[in-house]
């Protein structure tokens, strides 16, 4: 032994798999060899050994997952957060950890008895002692991290768990020595992989693939540079080696059929206290009321979907169940979250649905006064098209000219709350901000047919359309031959090309040189920028291709953005913004134009609203064209045609082959029609760009 470090351990004299609380049991039930499963432990705890300390907890008959110690509990110096198991199956590991615990001289701190948390196998500290990462989603929960932050002292960071395979933080995060981490980003939500990154430098952060993934690479054991694992790739243990780790394998195949491997066999019982710092979490937790036919309208399932949906948990306090079919019900509903900011936005969905704070907590609204022309405060309230009371001076005053997508202005004698648009806020407007102080006020029956009525955009998926791959590689053959020979090159493009995912391989044209000049409106702009900034498209998830509650408001929030800082090319030099087709734009001066159109929302200050300005842009921008693309968007596309000269060549991609018809029909022979999914078209032609080598001699056939 070459380290101070102990480990507690049980022997695996009476573990099978006896019973299914995981995928990995799925199949398993009595199919592990028990003196297999004990070598395989015997290695492990020979291997630890030889550098580490290890204590013995006696095993139990009729416990078999007693062996996975690292659920026993989570300790730091010499204290401990005893584990309240989930399932039932493995509650009756509880008195016997705690007995260890409490006979070796540890604070031993229990949580209520309905508040499941997994000890070591869910909160992970970092190797630094700087934070405790604490995971929830199938196995612990994220009221139970309040408690960690309380107890020992130390500030959590909590993370969401998304695949059912890696059901415990540690199947899918190892924080290593030295600041890095192993960890597979899949396992995560979209806040919970921001908040690594936020917090673990990318020169630090080992992200592996699947295959590592499911053979459990990241269930490891650190003691400083080692790192002892079930498996691992060539690539990984090369990576970790480059790192200065020293990977040792010691096959764990049995355990796995349990879902565990040498992590989950372990639990690491000496973790030095960083004295210097202090609790702190960013959980957030408030009451809510909810009224009306709860059940028969779905409105308890609505409103308790965009909670978990969120990242949220919730606590049903109390629920009033309606005696006769048109009684109504109401429920107490206490909702955390793991950040301020996942909590306004759950609230704001939960305004949406008529839901209040209780009597004693309703408070006015807050206001924050306009600072400068057409820009509202950041944490500005976003309207729907539902009715809407704010709360001045204890009293619910309505709000009129009610429409979506616009700030609640209340006036200086606090009698006449209006809506207005960003762009026509003024200096000194006062705006309600947050969620504090609102409500919607609708009819019974309006709520009832709320669950047919979802308020959301682009709920439809896209069409799978026929190969294209020979129309493709002739483009790009003519692509690369016009930017060798210093050609132009101008994309027409609309928002379909980010609903799509084709806006990184737009943006990628852009950085490759491919793209002289961006012709399009408002919303590519605008969406380009949300994808870019928060992940989403029209409140579309991006990676998971599902609407996500309240996106609605995201295009709102970064039109709002870019017009505090006065333009795109100045967020950009911000630091804000940093990747997108517009951003690649700024980077690479590629000059763009966007044409706007009554139904742009803001609209962004580059957008030009005078039509008249706007088509001399787009002119002026085509002079000396060699090809222009034009991505799914027909007014811009047939704009475009009608203006461009003969002898230009181009390119019209749309799903709708109306487009390409109509394209033709107005005199723009000089055109190859593709009809298929935009976003296809562009992966498939920066792959075959990414092909070639030199320019080709190819002539375009039209």
């Amino acid at each position: 032994m070459t380290s101070s470090l102990r480990f507690l351990m049980c022997a695996p004299d009476h573990y099978d798999v006896d019973y299914v609380i995981n995928p990995w049991m799925e199949g398993n039930i009595h199919k592990s060899s028990r003196d297999r499963a004990v070598e395989q432990w015997q290695k492990l705890h020979n291997v630890i050994q030889q550098h580490a300390a290890v204590n013995l907890v006696k095993p139990q008959k009729g416990i078999p997952d007693m062996v996975f110690t690292a659920n026993a509990g989570l300790v730091l110096g010499k204290t401990v957060v005893l584990s309240r198991f989930f399932h039932k199956e493995r509650q009756g590991e509880e008195p016997f950890f705690k007995e260890w615990f409490e006979a070796n001289d540890y604070t031993v701190h229990e949580l209520p008895k309905d508040l499941p948390f997994e000890g070591a196998g869910d909160a992970l500290l970092d190797r630094e002692g700087r934070w405790l990462w604490a995971g929830y989603g199938f196995r612990s929960e994220l009221d139970s991290h309040p408690y960690l932050a309380k107890w020992l002292d130390i500030e959590v960071l909590s993370l969401r768990l998304m695949d059912e395979r890696f059901y415990h933080l540690d199947t899918c995060f190892c924080p290593l020595s030295n600041g890095y981490l192993l960890y597979y980003p899949p396992a995560f939500d979209a806040y919970s992989n921001r908040l690594i990154e936020m917090r673990v430098p990318e020169a630090k952060r080992i992200a592996i693939a699947e295959p590592d993934a499911v053979t459990f690479a990241c269930n490891a054991v650190n003691i400083e540079e080692i790192v002892i694992l079930n498996q691992a790739s060539d690539d990984l243990k090369q990576r970790l080696s480059n790192e200065g780790f020293r990977v040792i394998e010691t096959p764990l195949t049995e355990f796995l059929k349990a879902g565990g491997a040498s992590k989950c066999l372990t639990l690491r019982v000496t973790e030095p206290v960083r004295v210097e710092l202090h609790a702190s979490a960013a959980i957030e937790s408030r009451v809510m009321c909810l009224e009306g036919h709860l059940l028969d309208s779905g409105l308890i399932n609505q409103a308790l979907d965009v909670v978990v949906e969120a990242g949220g948990s919730f606590q049903v306090l109390n629920f009033n169940l309606g005696e006769q079919r048109q009684s109504t019900s109401s429920a107490e509903v206490k909702v955390t979250a793991p950040s301020h900011a996942i909590m306004e936005t759950i609230m704001s969905q939960w305004i949406d649905l008529g839901a209040l704070p209780p009597p004693q907590e309703i408070c006015d609204c807050d206001l924050e006064t306009v600072i400068q022309r057409g820009v509202a405060p950041d944490d500005f309230y976003v309207t729907t098209i539902y009715p809407t009371e704010v709360r001045v001076k204890g009293q619910w005053v309505k709000v009129q000219k009610q429409r979506m997508d616009a700030a609640i202005v209340v006036s200086s004698d606090e009698s006449a709350p209006v809506c207005k648009l960003l762009r026509d806020v003024e200096t000194d407007d006062r705006v309600v901000v947050g969620v504090d102080g609102i409500r919607t006020v609708r009819k019974t029956e309006s709520r009832e047919q709320r669950n047919t009525q979802e308020f959301s955009f682009m709920g439809a998926g896209v069409s799978s359309e026929r190969r294209v791959e020979l129309v493709v590689e002739q483009i790009a053959w003519e692509l690369r031959k016009i930017r060798d020979h210093g050609g132009k090159v101008v994309v027409t493009a609309g928002p379909v090309v980010i609903h799509t995912g084709g806006g990184e391989h737009l943006a990628h044209l852009v950085r490759e040189g491919y793209v002289q000049a961006l012709l399009g409106g408002n919303a590519i702009a605008v969406h380009d920028m949300e994808q870019s900034l928060m992940g989403t498209s029209l409140g579309m998830d991006m990676k998971r291709g599902v609407s996500v509650r309240g996106g609605h408001r995201h295009h709102l929030k970064v039109i709002n953005l870019v017009r505090r800082y006065g333009s795109i090319a100045e967020t950009v030099k911000s630091g804000i913004l940093t990747s997108g087709v517009l951003y690649e734009c700024v980077k690479h001066q590629v000059p763009f134009s966007l044409a706007g159109s009554i139904r742009d929302d803001g609209p962004l200050p580059d957008t030009q609203m005078d039509l008249v300005k706007a088509q001399e842009d787009y002119s002026r921008l085509i002079e000396g064209a060699d090809m222009i693309l034009m991505l799914s968007s027909m007014l811009h596309s047939i704009g475009v045609g009608n203006m461009t000269p003969s002898g230009v060549k181009m390119v019209c991609v749309d799903i709708n082959p109306a487009v390409v018809t109509k394209l033709s029909d107005r005199g723009s022979v000089e055109s190859v029609g593709v009809v298929t999914d935009v976003g296809l078209f562009l992966s498939l032609l920066v792959q075959q760009l990414d092909k070639l080598t030199h320019p080709y001699p190819v002539t375009l056939t039209v």
